[in-house]
């Protein structure tokens, strides 16, 4: 099963289970799936899903710093029950040393000496740890990789 039809059926089953924060939040996630087919005249796949499902996680982390900010955590709260539906739609993450290991993997086969390179390589790294880690902690091992 696609991780669309899988997205499908869960809003199925949080309907039938009168779950409206988990429907709202899949109704959402299915907005913006539908949205990104009508743009780009295209099916998505399984890594598109995975993608847009990482941009809503991105929007949620950063409401949730700016909810909290501001002392709404009542907001910030409902930002985080979104947030933990999101993830679960996500394939298995890399640990950090995983990471690491594939940055400089990458690193060594581009070919990239210095903070210069930073472009080519997460050029590289952008296709083959899509998904699978988070771009934020994959940066950081780039910036950490061009600088030793």
């Amino acid at each position: 099963m696609s991780l669309k039809d899988q997205i499908t059926e869960d809003m199925k089953t949080a309907m039938r289970a009168k779950d409206s924060e988990r429907l709202g939040t899949i109704r959402l996630l299915q907005a913006a799936m539908k949205q990104k087919e009508v743009d780009e005249r295209v099916t998505l796949d399984d890594v598109a899903v995975v993608a847009i499902v990482d941009k809503l996680i991105k929007q949620r982390k950063d409401s949730i710093t700016a909810f909290e900010g501001a002392g709404r955590q009542d907001l910030a709260d409902k930002e985080k029950a979104e947030m933990a539906v999101l993830q679960a739609y996500l394939p298995a993450r890399m640990s950090e040393a995983e990471v690491t290991a594939a940055v400089q993997a990458i690193v060594a086969e581009v070919g990239a000496k210095g903070p210069g390179d930073m472009g080519k390589v997460m050029g590289v790294v952008k296709t083959r740890l899509a998904g699978k880690a988070d771009m934020g902690q994959v940066s950081s091992a780039v910036k950490a990789a061009l600088a030793g």
